[in-house]
């Protein structure tokens, strides 16, 4: 696909944060039967709620303009999602509050490239005076701020101190 214009770029980072949300569910939910902190499993539970509503967004977007989500897949989330997976599931720790410690770390990461990728819609949208996409696109944003102050607050709050031994 060319992208000649923003309009393309926007169609194309929807596809992009469309195939991030579907592969970054599956590894959340993973995540989430690891946890062994009561608040952190509440948290990835909210999360996973979170990314399955930016999924419906995005579909609802993507069939507002008329375009297909499918066949476009997102290689930076590939990559985190194998990094969550080799550093959480994959390895062996002393410790449950440890191994809590490195879920909210490969969580946030998953955020973060959420975070990124709705703020550039978000951008775009406003330029392209979409209004409609806007305001579901910030929810989304919102959404994903609010899941990665959450993890700040359970880490600093207990879980990383519970993990020094």
């Amino acid at each position: 696909m060319s992208i000649d214009t923003l309009e393309d770029l926007y169609i194309e980072q929807i596809n992009d944060i469309y195939s991030a949300n579907k592969q970054a569910l599956v590894v959340a939910i993973e995540m989430a039967h690891a946890a062994k902190d009561k608040g952190l499993v509440q948290a990835l539970t909210a999360g996973v709620d979170g990314i399955q509503d930016g999924i419906a967004t995005v579909e609802a977007i993507a069939k507002g303009h008329e375009e297909s989500l499918d066949g476009a897949h997102c290689k930076g989330m590939e990559g985190l999602v194998n990094e969550a997976r080799t550093h959480v599931l994959e390895k062996t720790f002393g410790e449950d509050e440890t191994r809590d410690a490195m879920i909210i770390t490969q969580y946030q990461r998953l955020v973060h490239y959420a975070i990124a990728g709705y703020g550039c819609l978000a951008a775009f949208a406003d330029r392209l005076e979409l209004d409609r996409d806007l305001e579901a696109i910030r929810k989304c944003l919102d959404a994903s701020y609010g899941g990665d102050r959450t993890m700040t607050e359970l880490a600093t709050g207990g879980i990383n101190r519970s993990s020094m031994g």
